[in-house]
């Protein structure tokens, strides 16, 4: 499956890292995925509505599939997300530009989860649409 076919299929992103301050990029970018029509919500503990989006602590709390669980993280933060994404079992494990660790999504990969690393997902889209 390709990127473009993978963001046509999808409508529900979990964003990890997400900040309450519009000017960083994990926000900017949540608010343009809403804008283009998907069901957006976050993942940072200490934050429970952001500007109208729902935030949970952990993957795990959120009661409902998740399509794509788009990560803000720093490289080495990303095994520590690995266990909630194989407990949550998206479609997708979709790390940003410049995220990339290939160790820590390795169980994702052996699972069968698409993963998608050091890509931006708003480029993608706007290549795609």
């Amino acid at each position: 499956m390709n990127i473009c076919e993978i963001l046509k299929g999808s409508k529900t992103i979990a964003v990890v890292g997400i900040s309450s301050n519009p000017n960083r990029t994990s926000r900017m970018i949540a608010d343009y995925l809403i804008a283009v029509g998907y069901n957006v919500v976050g993942v940072n503990p200490g934050k429970p509505k952001i500007d109208g989006i729902d935030v949970y602590a952990k993957l795990t709390d959120i009661p409902f599939d998740i399509d794509i669980v788009d990560v803000f993280r720093k490289p080495e933060d990303i095994p520590q997300i690995i266990p909630d994404v194989l407990a949550i079992n998206p479609k997708i494990l979709w790390l940003q530009l410049g995220i990339r660790n290939d160790d820590a999504v390795k169980p994702c990969i052996d699972k069968g989860i698409t993963t998608i690393q050091d890509k931006c997902i708003k480029i993608e889209h706007n290549i795609c649409f």
